[in-house]
């Protein structure tokens, strides 16, 4: 993009923001008691949205239907991104203010709620600076990218009373609310286990041998926040920051979470399991990528164990059919005494142990779950929201444990992962047997290119923090070691 052409963008945007001079150069507490929750002109509640090239721009469509809602200001730290949006509004002559840096946003008084959609690692900073500044927030998953920032994001949506949903938004699915109340009536038992699979193709990024130039519409420093302020070492900037641990936290906590999600919110699991545990690694992709594209976890809850896994590659070399674990590729099997449910977002069915079809669910795919955040806003009544902050935080520290089991874990061979689940249960050895026969498909030499064993990390729910013998490594995990000022969280929020 030419410079001028530039310009006159970042013109643009300083007009329909109305502010101009330098961007605000730090806040690291805001003083609430300067804001007051002032719904917005016939009692609507007005929406500022920030990080909106994907899946920022689907919330924009959202929020924007739903009656008595404004979308009044969005936000993203490239410009190219923030211009194609703010275009959408000037050709339904609409207003919309428009800011690069995300603070600015939060210090206007005409925004009661905000939408935060960045890449994860501005997500916990940027909801508890919104917190401090009064707004309600609807925040993506996972909500945190370390399980210490994201107990500071509960800690500061009680400390400021705010509103704060999670982007888990299959609890809003209609299906899947009425297969899980079907399920808990007992129909066809108790849960024996749920095991949650997302098999999602996708193909390498490529390597680097040298810093890659950043798109000039883009204010780097805003992109990067409280992260390591670093070259670019990808090929794109948007998007693959979801495969390296400086910014993103895999597949796992991209996709995986919305099963451990719908199984957690099955069970009616709203606390820690014992313990946690992980296989997998990065296979046939020769890229930068850092973060696994076949992973396994196993979440030790008694009774009940829950096995999730994500995988990106095909079936078997050469073809370009997904796995799938009874028919879903993206679903949930939830094994009870006396039949099985298939499905989550979008619904699913409900089957007897002969495989016939009881009854079948159809879902929504969760598209009542922004509206479910503005009902509660508007009543203030936490336990209106189905994806409640502290529901939203222990999902997401799940899918960080699971990372911290494998970035801690060593080559394993196979007798000793066999061993590893021994006591698990026939699920979870049986999801263990299926992960080395998909690689094994895909022609991987385990002895060449062996999966990272993770440990079995013990989880003190009270402190969160990991007890036992890899405790002292995997807690030098559970926070970021520094982050860059002014994009710091508070220890005392």
């Amino acid at each position: 993009m030419g410079l001028m052409n530039l310009i006159s963008r970042r013109d643009f945007l300083r007009k329909s923001a109305g502010v101009g001079g330098a961007l605000m150069a730090s806040r690291s507490v805001f003083a609430a008691s300067r804001y007051r929750q002032i719904i917005g002109a016939n009692g609507d509640v007005r929406v500022g949205i920030i990080g909106i090239r994907s899946k920022g721009a689907q919330h924009i469509e959202e929020f924007y239907k739903i009656p008595g809602v404004r979308v009044v200001a969005l936000c993203d730290a490239d410009l190219d991104i923030l211009h194609r949006e703010t275009d959408k509004f000037s050709s339904r002559k609409e207003s919309v203010a428009a800011y690069q840096d995300l603070r600015r946003l939060l210090d206007d008084p005409q925004v009661d709620a905000v939408v935060i959609a960045t890449p994860n690692h501005w997500h916990s900073l940027a909801a508890i600076w919104a917190c401090q500044a009064g707004k309600d927030v609807y925040v993506e998953k996972p909500v945190s990218h370390t399980v210490w920032e994201g107990r500071k994001l509960v800690e500061a949506a009680r400390k400021y009373n705010r509103i704060v949903q999670a982007g888990t938004q299959n609890r809003s699915d209609t299906g899947f609310r009425e297969a899980i109340e079907f399920i808990r009536q007992g129909h066809i038992g108790k849960i024996l286990y749920a095991h949650g699979v997302w098999y999602k193709e996708r193909t390498s990024i490529g390597r680097v041998t040298q810093p890659q130039p950043i798109p000039a519409s883009v204010d780097y420093n805003l992109w990067t926040g409280p992260a390591k302020m670093q070259p670019l070492m990808r090929r794109r900037l948007h998007y693959d920051w979801h495969w390296f641990w400086e910014y993103g936290d895999g597949e796992m906590a991209n996709i995986g979470i919305h099963q451990i999600d719908d199984c957690r919110f099955a069970l009616n699991l709203n606390q820690y399991p014992k313990r946690v545990w992980s296989l997998g690694g990065r296979f046939v992709f020769d890229d930068d990528g850092e973060t696994p594209n076949t992973h396994l976890t196993v979440l030790d809850y008694g009774d009940t164990p829950v096995i999730v896994q994500v995988r990106n590659l095909y079936r078997a070399k050469g073809q370009r059919a997904m796995d799938h674990l009874r028919g879903t590729r993206d679903g949930n099997v939830l094994q009870c005494e006396g039949g099985y449910f298939v499905g989550g977002r979008g619904g699913g069915s409900v089957y007897d142990n002969n495989k016939k079809r009881i009854k079948q669910f159809p879902g929504d795919g969760g598209g009542q779950h922004q509206a479910n955040f503005i009902d509660a806003v508007r009543s203030r009544r936490v336990q209106d929201l189905r994806g409640e902050i502290e529901q939203g935080h222990i999902t997401s520290a799940l899918c960080h444990l699971a990372n911290i089991s494998h970035r801690i874990g060593r080559n394993g061979d196979v007798d000793e992962i066999k061993a590893a689940v021994k006591d698990s249960g026939s699920e979870a050895q049986a999801a263990v047997e299926s992960v080395i026969e998909h690689l094994l498909r895909n022609e991987v030499d385990l002895k060449k290119q062996p999966l990272t064993l993770g440990p079995w990390l013990a989880w003190d729910a009270d402190k969160e923090r990991c007890v036992g013998p890899f405790a002292r490594k995997a807690n030098k995990y559970l926070s970021r070691k520094k982050y860059r000022k002014p994009f710091v969280i508070p220890k005392n929020v």
